[in-house]
């Protein structure tokens, strides 16, 4: 977060400019392709494997300067903003790429939207506002609330609707959609990110979030149990493996449903 914004204000601001730039490219339902947006939007995408990063926005007054340093001239009439991708092959990736740089692209919207001025944004703050766009792209907030209403939150089912966005993305989004959840990822069986969208840190591992996940990570298949709670809620813990042949990685959402 940066400056003094409430944290509603700041995501309200986000979902807008995301929703924005999904009308400006005639995007109207899942799944959202980055790279058709850029294309739609006037950006160009082009590689260099020599690039040590995934992706780099190169701006108009970036290549001006470039240009000037070499002697040479940028030809205005084609000088459109250019998102440059390094070598990545994984599908999921490039697409995030593509949509953090249109993110970092349109963070001055943001900005406007919060009647911030973009020049006094503290370092670091851009890019924190560029990987929040980029998810939202991908999975915009009404599109996927109602996603997972329709498939019960159903990890592997969003997957398939929302195909262009990495299991992790969709989990970690769920965190910003309206049941109080518990998102927890594993990796070569240890616990190596785990967080709460209920305004605190998240507790740690009930017993029949262990055992779903021992299964799940065992037997290679989505797994799920439910627990009563001692403040009169209960536990709904879905487990849903992410296995490649040389990583192993599980999902884990635990919804807590309150008897009221």
């Amino acid at each position: 977060m940066f400056f003094d914004v409430p944290v509603r204000d700041y995501n309200s601001a986000l979902d807008t400019v995301a929703e924005e730039l999904l009308w400006e490219a005639g995007v109207h339902e899942p799944p959202v392709d980055a790279f058709l947006i850029a294309m739609r939007l006037g950006v160009v995408v082009t590689e260099d494997v020599a690039l040590p990063g995934r992706a780099q926005l190169v701006r108009l007054d970036d290549r001006l300067a470039a240009a000037n340093r070499a002697g040479g001239e940028v030809e205005l009439a084609t000088a459109s903003p250019t998102i440059v991708l390094g070598q990545e092959l994984r599908f999921e990736r490039r697409q995030f790429a593509v949509a953090h740089e249109l993110g970092e692209f349109a963070a001055v919207r943001v900005c406007e939207h919060l009647a911030i001025n973009p020049r006094q944004m503290p370092l670091g703050s851009r890019e924190q506002v560029a990987n929040a766009l980029a998810g939202r792209l991908l999975l915009p907030q009404r599109w996927l609330q109602k996603s997972g209403e329709m498939c019960q939150w159903d990890l592997a089912v969003l997957k398939e609707m929302h195909w262009t966005a990495s299991h992790e993305l969709i989990a970690r989004r769920l965190l910003d959609c309206a049941p109080p959840v518990v998102i927890t990822l594993f990796d070569e069986g240890r616990v190596t990110w785990r967080r709460s969208n209920l305004g605190r840190s998240a507790a740690a591992m009930l017993t029949a979030e262990h055992d779903c996940w021992q299964q799940c990570h065992h037997w290679a298949t989505a797994t799920d149990e439910q627990v009563d709670l001692a403040d009169g809620a209960r536990a709904v813990v879905r487990c849903w493996p992410v296995h490649e042949p040389h990583w192993r990685r599980e999902i884990m959402r635990t919804e807590l449903v309150s008897y009221e």
